[in-house]
């Protein structure tokens, strides 16, 4: 190698270092050992873009699951980039950059039912979806809206506790726009089962009792079940079930479940959302 091709690629390793240090330093993410873990896992995962590129495109788009360009879209997967589709950047050699795109930001034939991380299939739409906030915003709970990749859905939290002053808990929960309406769906009653489990602690103004705090994948499977009976209930059918599924292949006993707080927790789902139309006997 010629000294000078040394000093270049010198000069283009400082350059990668130096985008690399000023990217984590501004964008403040991964301080956190299990932000990093994730962002480890979804290099791995990516195994179709170089380490660095996998990198930029999880800064862009956290909670991404697949990316390629529109032409390995179409040629794979006879899908295309949607109208107004927003492109992720990638370093291209020869060239500054190249242009990919999320799968959720892509149309065209139905992907088989494995390759998405989160599934769901039913009568619903968003109309429907955005129906539903008004009720929750009633009982405290604000949505909102977040701008992320397929491997995310959304999360539930308590943003205020109820005290002396104010009767009443106020929470946040954050759900994927992107994700299609089926989805979002499976998603929010995911997480109200959390709430109505006792998962974030009591609510005395939901009637939502005091449990000691489960395991975490005792919590899981208590809100799968919630999320895959109101689901069911309302038509539309979700990965749940293979969770589900997989659970009693692997179980003999539900003995560590509680299945009256399950049974309690849907209903209370299903008649703050106005699910009950079909209910006779309440």
């Amino acid at each position: 190698m010629k000294p000078n091709d040394q000093q270049h690629d010198l000069f283009e390793m400082d350059e990668e270092r130096n985008l690399l240090d000023q990217l984590l330093t501004d964008s403040k993410l991964y301080r956190q050992s299990k932000d990093y873990k994730e962002l480890l896992d979804f290099v791995v995962r990516l195994r179709n873009f170089a380490p660095f590129n996998a990198m930029l495109l999880q800064i862009q788009k956290p909670g991404l699951s697949y990316a390629a360009s529109a032409s390995d879209w179409w040629a794979r997967f006879q899908r295309k980039p949607k109208p107004n589709a927003r492109p992720l950047l990638i370093l291209w050699p020869f060239g500054p950059v190249a242009l990919v795109y999320d799968v959720m930001d892509t149309e065209g034939k139905q992907l088989p039912e494995d390759v998405a991380v989160f599934y769901a299939r039913g009568p619903i739409n968003d109309n429907r979806i955005l129906s539903f906030i008004p009720k929750m915003m009633a009982k405290h709970i604000e949505v909102c809206w977040m701008d992320a990749g397929d491997k995310k859905a959304g999360a539930i939290r308590v943003i205020k506790r109820a005290d002396k002053n104010n009767k009443y808990n106020y929470y946040r929960m954050d759900i994927n726009r992107n994700h299609e309406a089926a989805i979002k769906f499976v998603t929010l009653t995911h997480e109200l089962a959390h709430l109505f489990l006792g998962h974030l602690g009591p609510d005395r103004s939901l009637h939502v009792p005091e449990r000691s705090l489960p395991p975490l994948q005792q919590r899981e499977l208590e809100a799968e079940s919630v999320a895959y009976l109101v689901c069911e209930r309302n038509r539309v059918k979700s990965k749940s079930e293979t969770y589900l599924k997989n659970y009693v292949d692997n179980n003999t006993t539900i003995d560590n479940l509680d299945v009256y707080n399950i049974m309690r927790a849907a209903g209370q789902i299903e008649t703050m959302l106005g699910l009950t139309e079909n209910t006779r006997f309440v």
